[in-house]
């Protein structure tokens, strides 16, 4: 049976981490924690349970999962976030694939709670994601704050069933200063990699996302959350093209950045067809 590590991202989770770790300590054989100096009792109630605890400084999503993954006991690891729970599914699943390592990647679908409410419609599902991998064989990219893990190109991965539950939002004023938040983060890194803003991107982006998810994806199935999580998201692309706009007129010099994801070849970045094969029985 493979040893495998399960890794958490934690900033002021006190409310949210003791159900994560709950969830993962049946198939844990280390639980790293990696905290960005949380000023509430996150790392008391972690101490609770048979973790191991370290502070890092924040200096990105995807740098400090990167980092995260460098301090790994095991080479197989296990993603989480605090505000994410396992199924009893997957947790069945993960168990499995413990016994018998076939892939270098697994991925299973996320099922995310919108204000007590589980949203199914309107992109928010299944929501797929890459999180039980072989961290040898790719690394954490994307743009921040929406880090993904990459496989390296050749690399095959599989379907888990079961879902990952993720309790986002507890109210609609949380979302919108996570989304103030997040648009800052967004806007910052695109400012980084050279990207331009126009008229075009600031109307015509939050429109098309708020009719695809709304209508074509069927978000209005959701009542009336679903108009509310449909429009805070077309607000957000909103705002990060007004930021980013702004900062490019304020800052027009400044040096072009690489991108976290330029930071690997994009030859072995797996980016283009990936083979994925489904289990059949988890």
């Amino acid at each position: 049976m493979s040893g495998l590590s399960v890794v958490i991202i934690t900033y002021n989770e006190q409310e949210n981490i003791e159900r994560c770790l709950l969830s993962v300590r049946d198939i844990a054989d280390e639980i790293l924690i990696i905290d960005s100096y949380s000023a509430d009792r996150t790392e008391e109630v972690c101490n609770r349970h048979n973790v191991r605890f370290i502070r890092h400084k924040f200096e990105g999503h995807i740098e400090q999962k990167n980092w995260a993954f460098d301090q790994t006991k095991y080479h197989r690891v296990l993603s989480v976030d605090a505000d994410e729970e396992l199924s009893e599914q997957l947790i069945r699943s993960i168990e499995k694939v413990k016994k018998d390592w076939k892939y270098d990647g697994y991925y299973f679908n996320r099922l995310n709670n919108y204000c007590g409410k589980w949203i199914r419609f309107g992109g928010w599902y299944p929501d797929k994601k890459l999180r039980l991998v072989d961290k040898r064989k790719g690394a954490w990219g994307g743009v921040n704050p929406h880090d993904r893990f990459e496989l390296y190109n050749g690399i095959e991965r599989c379907h888990l069933n079961g879902n990952l539950y993720h309790y986002s939002y507890k109210s609609i004023p949380d979302h919108m200063e996570q989304i103030n938040k997040y648009s800052d983060i967004f806007a910052m890194a695109y400012h980084k990699e050279g990207r331009t803003s126009s008229y075009l991107n600031i109307i015509g982006n939050p429109t098309w996302k708020f009719l695809r998810n709304y209508f074509l994806r069927l978000g209005f199935l959701d009542g009336f959350l679903g108009l509310v999580v449909n429009f805070n998201i077309a607000y957000e692309t909103f705002l990060k093209y007004v930021k980013l706009m702004q900062m490019n007129k304020e800052f027009p010099n400044k040096i072009k950045l690489r991108s976290a994801y330029s930071l690997f070849p994009k030859s072995k970045i797996q980016n283009n067809k990936i083979k994925v094969k489904k289990l059949k029985t988890y």
